[in-house]
């Protein structure tokens, strides 16, 4: 389509890119740690968003949902596993750091994987997440909770238990306002409290049981597993990535997409909202 034909239907195109896309990148979630003092919580994947990026006409722009990582499993202390980078084009959001265990720091990634007792807590990437929580060497051996996308994961407290989640950042890019990319709750010994979740989408930990799993495509990490005096339990899985453009609608829609995009109009915008990988040409 010509950029005659284009700038009638109130677009305009320079130099062959469109410049009016905005973004929303939202890697997985890292998993919760494992432990028998309190795993720690997964951080969040990495949130990116910005408007103006340069779109190339006829190329076809790849698209990637990060899976969220594992959370720990039982038998052992054992840390979670990161969550997969989500991608659009060049825009790379980092997943989110796998939570600690007993001489496994917490994963560095978009946000950072809590710390169990002293072993360390992730880092978080800058522009996209936060650091983890520290845990605590002391009754009740609790760990902190995972970063999020605007707040660093709670430290955990003496005797009261794990850290909360960070909490994630609101997004109205689908229309609605949503909040992506919290942390991990932090897990705890059974004397003491799992960590809460931290809002969009972080899993909170426990005292005596499993984590809770991040929320599927939200970034989420998952919650620290917990420890009731004879078991290890299982850390949360983090929560899978999403990816989300949006465009005025007075633009036509793209040639075509892969990845079945949710797509849809409103608020004088079109839509694209993958949950799974694919790709799109303008």
């Amino acid at each position: 389509m010509s950029g005659i034909q284009l700038a009638l239907l109130g677009g305009s195109f320079s130099g062959g890119t469109l410049s009016t896309v905005e973004y929303l990148v939202v890697a997985g979630g890292g998993g919760g740690g494992a432990d028998d003092t309190g795993g720690g919580g997964g951080g969040a994947g990495g949130f990116r968003t910005a408007t103006g990026l340069a779109i190339t006409l006829g190329t076809p722009i790849t698209v990637t949902v990060g899976a969220g990582g594992g959370g720990a499993s039982t038998g052992g202390n054992t840390p979670g596993t990161s969550g997969s980078n989500s991608v659009f084009g060049s825009i790379t959001s980092t997943g989110g750091g796998g939570g600690g265990s007993q001489g496994n720091t917490g994963k560095n990634g978009g946000s950072g994987g809590g710390e169990c007792r002293t072993s360390g807590r992730g880092t978080g990437t800058s522009g996209q997440g936060n650091n983890g929580g520290f845990g605590i060497d002391a009754a009740p051996y609790a760990a902190g909770g995972g970063g999020g996308a605007s707040v660093v994961g709670g430290n955990a407290t003496v005797g009261v238990g794990g850290g909360n989640g960070g909490n994630g950042t609101s997004s109205s890019i689908s229309g609605s306002a949503t909040t992506y990319a919290g942390g991990g709750g932090g897990g705890s010994r059974v004397n003491g409290a799992g960590g809460a979740g931290g809002q969009g989408g972080g899993g909170a930990g426990d005292r005596n049981g499993a984590g809770v799993a991040g929320t599927a495509n939200t970034g989420g990490g998952g919650g620290g597993g917990g420890w009731d005096g004879t078991d290890i339990f299982n850390g949360g899985n983090g929560g899978s990535g999403v990816v989300i453009i949006r465009y005025p609608d007075s633009f036509v829609a793209a040639t075509s997409t892969t990845g079945s995009p949710t797509i849809t109009v409103s608020g004088g915008y079109r839509i694209y909202r993958w949950t799974g990988s694919g790709s799109i040409t303008f």
